[in-house]
């Protein structure tokens, strides 16, 4: 008999462009996941409205985020693929779990307090940035994963969730699965073009970063303008050459090549003629991946995985909020 396969949950929040960072260093790794577990992708578009977002970026954000995610390999026939919003049953667990936690447990979340940190009229501060960790504990809930694939600042949200859930199970009666962070499988760590001592970031300068669905020729520009150093040899020293070493890092995970590899090529020739190298393979990748990403747009698709991904979550979800409202009082036993 086949063993059952653990189930994992991700959501991925559509704001911002997907870099070049985010394409070698997660997204790319984190596609495998489909074929180890049981895996429930959702476009966390709620989480989205914890700030201020124009209507038709989150539209735009949505679609691209969709596109690339089943342009880069994601199955929608291994995958439940969805939008948090077309599964009512996240926002009314949200709001049970917003009533299950207190303001101490909220307000020591990191993310929360770097955020409103950052405002100086607290009065103005978005409700939603204090209460979403709730809601992300119901997303999460609905759908007992064992597993959520987490960054190192997202960990302590897991941790949230697991101290709702017991305080809910020890009130009601058993009803959750208590789930495991696990830290996401992570590729290269990709650094700023313009400052190779930062990481590729959506909110670094745009010259110092590549975003996913740009022209491939401004992407072209960027590299051949990317900081380096006064020396002229192609190495791989990320205290001495960091420049040098994240373009390497690029060229290597995008080539298969490895960097040692690429040094040996490089033996004697300038930057110049490297850059160009580099750039000649992102470029390649990139043009790839927008051919992808425009065919997936206009075959009408998306659409149709949502439609279906929402009905097989929404058989869940309901499932699960059903048994939470009869607990606690909502529903007749």
């Amino acid at each position: 008999m086949e063993q059952q396969r653990k189930r994992m949950l991700s959501g991925i929040k559509p704001t911002g462009k997907l870099t070049l960072g985010n394409y070698i260093g997660a997204i790319k790794q984190f596609i495998s996941y489909q074929d180890e577990y049981e895996l429930l992708v959702f476009i966390a578009d709620l989480h989205a409205l914890t700030l201020p977002i124009d209507p038709k970026e989150l539209r735009e954000n949505t679609k691209n985020l969709i596109s690339i995610y089943l342009a880069c390999g994601l199955d929608p026939e291994k995958v439940i693929l969805f939008k948090q919003s077309d599964v009512h049953e996240h926002a009314e667990l949200g709001y049970v779990m917003t009533c299950n936690s207190n303001m101490g447990e909220l307000s020591r979340m990191t993310q929360y307090k770097d955020k409103t940190a950052k405002i100086s009229n607290k009065e103005s501060i978005p409700t939603g940035i204090f209460i979403y960790p709730a809601l992300m504990a119901a997303d999460i809930l609905l759908y007992d994963p064992d597993y959520v694939p987490v960054g190192i600042d997202q960990k302590q949200h897991v941790e949230l969730t697991r101290d709702l859930a017991l305080k809910f199970n020890s009130h009601y009666s058993e009803t959750f699965k208590l789930p495991e962070p696990v830290i996401a499988k992570t590729g290269a760590k990709i650094a700023s073009l313009s400052n190779p001592t930062k990481k590729m970031s959506k909110s670094e300068s745009d010259k110092g970063t590549i975003y996913l669905l740009d022209d491939v020729n401004i992407s072209r520009k960027k590299i051949m303008s990317a900081v380096t150093d006064s020396d002229s040899i192609v190495k791989y020293d990320l205290e001495n050459k960091p420049g040098i070493s994240n373009l390497l890092t690029i060229a290597s995970s995008l080539s298969k090549k490895s960097i040692e590899e690429i040094e040996n090529e490089f033996v004697g020739k300038g930057y110049g003629e490297f850059k160009k190298y580099v750039a000649d393979i992102v470029v390649d990748e990139l043009s790839l991946l927008q051919q992808k990403v425009k065919e997936i747009q206009e075959s009408g698709i998306i659409d149709k995985v949502l439609a279906a991904g929402a009905e097989k979550a929404s058989y869940l979800a309901r499932k699960k909020l059903n048994k939470v409202y009869t607990k606690i009082g909502l529903r007749k036993r």
